[in-house]
């Protein structure tokens, strides 16, 4: 379905965010942190430490790609199709920064290091590495830090928890890695067309996107299995 008509700034600045990922990703997080035993307080602060950091994340995406996103005649973002200026994107943006940096270190000095770092790496994919072979990178590692958010994570200021088990990192990282593949399968036409070249194009120019596809899913399942399984044993912090 495509967007008709012009919408409110209020609304047209959600869209910008990616509010589906955002929630998803919060919504995520904030399980793992119940699933760990967090108090309500500290679930919540979870969810909306992420909320604001991926709602940070998806406005500087669509900043960044609104050129790219109008000569593709892409329909749902707003920037592209006029709707907003890119400099009132910008600001939220910026406002967002402002606020995450604090939420972040109220879910404790470390915990808020490691969380600041995964955007960091957000940050760092949109500006360079997304349309390289090394596009694969820093989706590993921003996911690998986010097992040191939450363990690391408590209330308020200074260091809580503990550090995260090593099958928790490489598994969150495996994972990241294969999102960033999943992320880019609906776009690898447009992709190609615009002269990126990151690892998911390469290997599907080699075996094909359907193949690509099915290998996605299937290796996303398997990590997702292996998370599920090193939670039920091993855990999520060490000793």
């Amino acid at each position: 379905m495509l967007y008709t008509r012009r919408r409110g700034t209020a609304v047209t600045l959600v869209l910008t965010a990616h509010p589906v990922r955002a929630l998803a990703m919060a919504a995520a997080l904030a399980a793992a942190a119940a699933l760990a035993g967090r108090s309500g307080n500290e679930v919540a602060l979870v969810a909306l430490t992420v909320l604001t950091g991926q709602a940070v994340l998806g406005w500087f995406n669509d900043v960044l790609d609104r050129q790219r996103d109008h000569d593709l005649g892409r329909p749902r973002k707003p920037i592209a199709m006029g709707w907003i200026d890119p400099g009132t994107v910008a600001f939220a943006a910026s406002c967002g920064v402002l606020l995450v940096v604090p939420l972040a270190i109220s879910n404790g000095t470390a915990a808020g290091a490691a969380y600041l770092g995964s955007l960091a790496c957000g940050a760092l994919s949109d500006l360079f590495l997304r349309r390289t072979w090394l596009s694969w990178l820093p989706w590993a590692v921003g996911f690998g830090l986010l097992p040191a958010f939450l363990s690391y994570g408590g209330w308020g200021g200074g260091v809580h928890g503990g550090p995260p088990t090593v099958a928790m990192v490489v598994l969150a990282a495996l994972l990241g890695v294969g999102l960033h593949f999943a992320a880019t399968l609906n776009d690898l036409v447009e992709d190609n067309q615009s002269g990126l070249r990151h690892l998911p194009l390469r290997v599907a120019l080699k075996i094909g996107a359907v193949p690509l596809l099915w290998l996605t899913t299937v290796f996303v399942a398997l990590v997702l299995a292996g998370l599920v399984i090193a939670v039920m044993t091993v855990g999520l912090i060490q000793g």
